[in-house]
C-alpha cells in the first residue's frame, strides 16, 4: 500500500479549521496552551484506531506509529487507555 500525500493534507486542513474556529470562538477568553491541547486532542484518537488496526497489539501498534513499545504503553496509561 502506497501512502497518499492527500491524507496528509486532509489532516492539516481539518487541523487548520478546527483552530481557526477555536480562536474565532474564543470571545475574549484567553487560549489555553494550544500546543498541549491540540497534541492531547489528536494523540488519543490516533492511539485509539491504530491500535485497534493492529488487532490490540501493542507492539505492531508502536511498529505502525514509528514509536518505541514502551512509548506506547505510557501514552496509552496517560490517555487511560490501559490500566
Amino acid at each position: 500500500m502506497t501512502h497518499d500525500p492527500h491524507d496528509d493534507e486532509d489532516i492539516a486542513t481539518c487541523l487548520r479549521k478546527a483552530l481557526e474556529s477555536y480562536f474565532q470562538h474564543l470571545d475574549g477568553e484567553k487560549p489555553v496552551p494550544v500546543y498541549d491541547m491540540v497534541i492531547r486532542s489528536v494523540e488519543r484518537p490516533m492511539l485509539e484506531v491504530v491500535l485497534k488496526q493492529a488487532g490490540g497489539n501493542q507492539t505492531l501498534a508502536a511498529e505502525i506509529l514509528g514509536i518505541n513499545r514502551n512509548t506506547l504503553r505510557k501514552k496509552l496509561v496517560d490517555h487511560k487507555l490501559i490500566v
